[in-house]
């Protein structure tokens, strides 16, 4: 059964069985994911304004809106992508723990240990391609095929940059995990 979203992790956020040559790393990580989930929330307000003028400009005014739809993607992009690593910090995302409840502890830890790394391996290639995206955006100037024309190295940048974080914050977590199974009275000190 899943027990809902606790906000007790949001006061700490770190492991304490972060090894110590980890530590400032992973303070770092703390702070940019806060400062990214500011961002994201302003990014949402952005576009939630962006969309409501899209709306009064199309119906009330008559007025032509080629730049909202995607003034306001972009700005979904970049709240979705650098906010993944603040939720991943708080163990926010969605995980079955039905199979948890059916394994023993020591079976269920090695299972954890594994998710962990499969999701380390894909965020990581993810994010390599991510930023082989916006360098070829970047390099080749591209742009969208709308008539406002944004270039596309804006999104493709923000979702490396949230991907980035995304895979440092699961190494982090993933050096903690393994950290407690191989020395579970230790931790950073």
């Amino acid at each position: 059964m899943s027990h809902g979203f606790e906000l007790k992790p949001a006061v700490g956020g770190i492991d304490p069985h972060t090894p110590a040559v980890l530590m400032p790393v992973a303070r770092l990580l703390q702070w940019i994911n806060h400062a990214m989930v500011v961002l994201g929330m302003l990014a949402l307000l952005v576009a939630s304004c962006v969309l409501t003028y899209s709306v009064v400009s199309r119906y009330v005014m008559k007025a032509s809106t080629d730049w909202q739809d995607e003034a306001a993607v972009f700005c979904l992009v970049g709240a979705t992508f650098l906010c993944g690593a603040f939720v991943q910090q708080l163990r926010g995302h969605v995980g079955i723990e039905a199979v948890a409840g059916l394994l023993p502890r020591a079976l269920n830890q090695l299972r954890l240990m594994l998710v962990d790394l499969l999701c380390t391996a894909f965020c990581g290639f993810f994010a390599w391609k991510s930023w082989t995206l916006f360098h070829e955006a970047w390099a080749e100037g591209q742009t969208t095929s709308s008539s406002w024309a944004p270039p596309l190295w804006i999104p493709y940048g923000l979702m490396a940059a949230g991907m980035t974080l995304l895979t440092l914050q699961l190494l982090v977590q993933l050096t903690a995990r393994l950290n407690s199974l191989f020395n579970p009275q230790g931790g950073a000190r």
